[in-house]
């Protein structure tokens, strides 16, 4: 019978193609070792977030280079460093955000309750917060008017904005020919892109007092108000989405026989919607939070007015600004610290709305592709 013969194996060779090369766990090493030695030296100079993200962030950058470049050579450094640089950027980016949303978070959330949400600040005086803070009672006075306020303000702004930019897009893309007046148009709309917020406010308060009188200030001036910050954006985002629908769809419309206008009514606009639909949402979350042009067109009350034609009209921004630059009551500002936090709150959680609204009106009114 024939012996069998046992035979060791060869030692497995290193594949070439991850020769030089830094295992996986690598670079999640040198972030960890990064945010302590990033920890220890923050320390030093009186530790807080901001100094430990971007002292964290240095060492991570160079360190990652430096170890990249001992296994891997210059050129996957390079790389690396890049990388790193990019996300540590990003990273960095991140934390003004995320510190503001947790400051409101952490003190706005205390003062979120009914009375807030449904009770206005009319007959709040000083002495009732001088003795809610000496009872230690819950503040009392809420924020029920500068809601309405920035809800009705803003959709009459959305009313005069969204046909004006809609139109005028609509010129500029299916009818003008380039000659000066789109020229005129598209300089006058990239200008009021840029302009103040608070030179909004001043054009439609002085606008509105040459027509019915001085100090004419309601909730409709300071819509009028917030459409010049509104109507460029309306106009670029709408023409940008105008530009992208095929000319193929058009052309298709028009060798069956259909006119000019119901081409752009039936077949442009419904192609480009959603994004159309996000650039309206969009606009109105970035005046939604405007304070300068309301405090010179709209004033500011403690009551209710549901009437944006006549009489003044608080908002959100209105509220935030007064409760903290005019507490309630000089010698106890807390219950007014209060209040305005969470009312910034609210504004906040309006503006995400806003953004979600945006994102999933554009998911909806997307065109459907595939069969």
């Amino acid at each position: 019978m024939p012996q069998l013969t046992t035979t060791t194996p060869a030692p497995l060779k290193r594949n070439t193609l991850t020769k030089n090369q830094l295992p996986g766990w690598a670079i999640w090493a040198v972030l960890a070792g990064s945010l302590v030695l990033g920890a220890a030296l923050s320390s030093l100079i009186g530790f807080n977030v901001v100094a430990w993200a971007l002292i964290s962030a240095v060492i991570f950058i160079a360190a990652g280079y430096f170890v990249t470049l001992s296994v891997e050579g210059a050129r996957k450094a390079k790389d690396r460093f890049v990388t790193n640089l990019i996300f540590a950027a990003f990273i960095v980016a991140l934390l003004p955000l995320v510190s503001v949303i947790w400051t409101v978070l952490a003190r706005g959330i205390p003062g979120l309750n009914a009375n807030l949400l449904f009770y206005s600040m009319n007959g709040m005086t000083g002495t009732i917060d001088n003795q809610t803070v000496a009872n230690g009672t819950p503040v009392i006075g809420g924020v029920y008017h500068g809601i309405v306020g920035t809800l009705l303000i803003t959709l009459w702004a959305t009313i005069i904005s969204v046909p004006i930019g809609l139109l005028t897009a609509v010129y500029l893309v299916e009818y003008s020919k380039g000659g000066p007046l789109s020229r005129a148009i598209t300089f006058f709309v990239d200008v009021m892109t840029g302009i103040p917020s608070i030179v909004a406010g001043l054009f439609a308060a002085a606008f509105f007092g040459l027509l019915f009188g001085p100090g004419t200030r309601t909730g409709f001036v300071a819509a009028v108000a917030l459409s010049v910050l509104m109507i460029p954006v309306v106009v670029r985002s709408t023409e940008e989405m105008l530009k992208i629908v095929p000319n193929e769809l058009r052309e298709a419309s028009y060798a069956l026989g259909v006119r000019k206008w119901r081409t752009i009514l039936k077949v442009v606009v419904p192609t480009a919607i959603s994004g159309i639909a996000s650039g309206v949402t969009l606009a109105i979350a970035r005046v939604i939070g405007e304070t300068a042009p309301l405090l010179v067109t709209a004033g500011f009350v403690n009551s209710i007015n549901w009437n944006v034609f006549g009489g003044w009209m608080a908002t959100l921004p209105t509220f935030i600004y007064r409760q903290l630059m005019n507490p309630t009551s000089p010698t106890n500002i807390d219950p007014s610290a209060q209040r305005a936090w969470a009312a910034a709150l609210i504004l906040i959680i309006f503006v995400m709305l806003l953004n979600l609204v945006a994102r999933l009106i554009a998911r909806i009114f997307a065109p459907k592709t595939g069969r």
